[in-house]
């Protein structure tokens, strides 16, 4: 069996495999994707491909959606060469169910795949078709949380944003030009109006898009290359809408583990591809059952039936409450306190990080013990019976296969969405974050990981992240073993309010990290010994 159309046709070895088909003419919804295009998204990676796909799935199989998505890409387009075009734009879902069984369906709601530059361009041109046609009603992004930044570090705008400035809607480069060259092509086409919807995990998501749309759109107006009026457009939100959203799907990288089964099966094909910009896709994806989309119901332009499909329909605030509830409380701020201190304490596998004693206890600390006191209830999710699922069931499921190098790929623009929400509100609620322990145990022990040396001293490989040249900079003079070495190195980055929304020394934890993190260069076993220190 291959993963391509044609090979659909014959049913019976599929579902011998225990794989389901999709119920519905593929055909049909290709077409209609071509004539009148619905639902476009950019990024379309393995998150994109097993859950927003399997949202489309199953409206298309309930008859509610006839229109496929249309998939774009901005930033590797190896994805689409060796992913897309070489079966038929399908996927093999594979759900990794706690009890080790597997749950597989092959998804077709995927009609193009397109690769997102001007460079491009035939690909560019139908993009533009795409953007022109009235009958699009939505763009949703999984483009990650660096997507959407304009700015390094430091506060300033990066070299690339200012070239995609200067050089105005002919040539953008980055994503957020590109899809706001997109935008001025449907505001000259008649000013159509649309939904752009952010589902990645970051705070105020809609919000971080609509800001980075705006900037982009101002710089090209204040240098002529647009008319005022398309600001107008993109400000008014009966044209252009932003809903926020929370997104929640334990998604990790291709499992090999899992392709050998496929393979046994009698599927041909699964190969695992790392791209050279180390994107690790498949023709397959794995990840956990559970998934929640919650979702700000402003679309001016109409939707597709998504509650149809599980997605919760809401107001701004309740969206709000239940991404600050998941992003800054009950699973991301776990994830990223525990991913650095996996690599430090020679775990791969996330799940075998939480059955660590001191681990376990971090985990408990952040969630329960500082997290549900600061978080607001959304009302249709109950955080508490939200956070017990992660902890007890979702985050120490072996069968994810979920590596902690996954986890931490680009922590450093994490860490002050993870946890600055929760500091800033004990500091306006208690006057200070002082009382906090595990939240400064988690952000010492990401900056002890920056030192790329473990536990016991050895060297390791840190995993991707734009920011690790500048933050290695500012601890250049830091060594292990010698706790002395740090005297004031830390200062400039916990100060840092462009990394955690405000300052930690006047949020009354900077000392606090300063000290654990010393104690934590001492020597070989020095990690450990401070995570009891602080957690007994």
């Amino acid at each position: 069996m291959k993963l391509t159309i044609e090979e659909l046709k014959n049913t019976e070895p599929w579902h011998r495999a225990g794989v389901s088909l999709p119920d519905y003419d593929v055909n049909v919804v290709r077409t209609n994707a071509k004539t009148t295009p619905v639902w476009l998204h950019f990024g379309i990676g393995n998150i994109f491909r097993i859950f927003i796909g399997s949202i489309a799935d199953r409206l298309m199989a309930e008859g509610s959606l006839t229109s496929g998505l249309i998939c774009a890409e901005t930033y590797d387009f190896e994805v689409v060469d060796k992913i897309y075009k070489p079966y038929d734009n399908l996927e093999l879902s594979v759900i990794l169910n706690p009890d080790g069984t597997q749950s597989r369906r092959v998804l077709a709601p995927f009609a193009e795949a397109l690769c997102a530059a001007p460079g491009f361009t035939e690909d560019w041109q139908r993009l533009c078709d795409v953007f022109r046609s009235s009958s699009l009603q939505m763009v949703s992004f999984t483009i990650t949380e660096k997507g959407y930044s304009l700015k390094g570090a430091d506060g300033t705008y990066s070299k690339a944003a200012r070239a995609d400035f200067d050089n105005g809607p002919q040539r953008p480069i980055l994503a957020i030009p590109i899809v706001t060259a997109q935008l001025y092509e449907r505001f000259k086409a008649g000013r159509y109006p649309l939904a752009l919807v952010s589902m990645d995990n970051c705070s105020h998501n809609g919000e971080r898009l609509r800001e980075a749309v705006l900037t982009v759109g101002r710089a090209w107006v204040s240098k002529g290359y647009c008319p005022e009026e398309f600001l107008t457009y993109l400000e008014d939100t009966t044209k252009v809408s932003f809903p926020w959203t929370m997104i929640d799907k334990i998604t990790p990288r291709p499992e090999p583990e899992v392709a050998e089964s496929l393979e046994s099966l009698g599927i041909d094909g699964m190969n695992i591809v790392t791209t050279d910009k180390m994107t690790f896709i498949a023709p397959f994806g794995n990840a956990e059952k559970v998934q929640y989309l919650v979702v700000e119901d402003a679309f001016p332009n109409g939707r597709p039936a998504l509650e149809d499909a599980g997605v919760y329909m809401t107001d701004r605030d309740t969206v709000n409450r239940a991404e600050r509830m998941k992003v800054c409380t009950c699973l991301n701020p776990i994830h990223t306190a525990l991913c650095t201190y996996d690599c430090m304490l020679g775990y791969d596998m996330f799940a075998d990080g939480m059955k660590d004693p001191e681990l376990s206890r971090l985990a408990h600390r952040i969630g329960y013990t500082e997290g549900l006191p600061v978080v607001t209830d959304p009302g249709i999710i109950s955080p508490r019976a939200f956070l017990d699922e992660v902890i007890q069931e979702r985050m120490p499921n072996p069968y994810l296969g979920d590596t902690s190098q996954r986890i931490a790929v680009d922590i450093s623009q994490m860490v002050g969405i993870r946890f600055g929400v929760t500091i800033r509100a004990y500091v306006e609620r208690f006057g200070s974050a002082s009382e906090l322990v595990g939240i400064p145990l988690a952000i010492a022990g990401w900056l002890r990981y920056l030192l790329a040396v473990d536990d016991q001293g050895e060297p390791f490989e840190l995993a991707p992240d734009p920011m690790i040249p500048d933050l290695q900079r500012q601890m250049a003079l830091i060594q292990f073993g010698h706790p002395e070495s740090e005297n004031g190195s830390l200062r400039s980055i916990l100060s840092n309010e462009n990394i955690f929304g405000i300052n930690l020394y006047q949020a009354g934890i900077g000392n606090k990290i300063e000290e654990m993190f010393r104690k934590e260069i001492g020597g070989i076993g020095a990690v450990r010994e401070t995570l009891k220190l602080y957690l007994d």
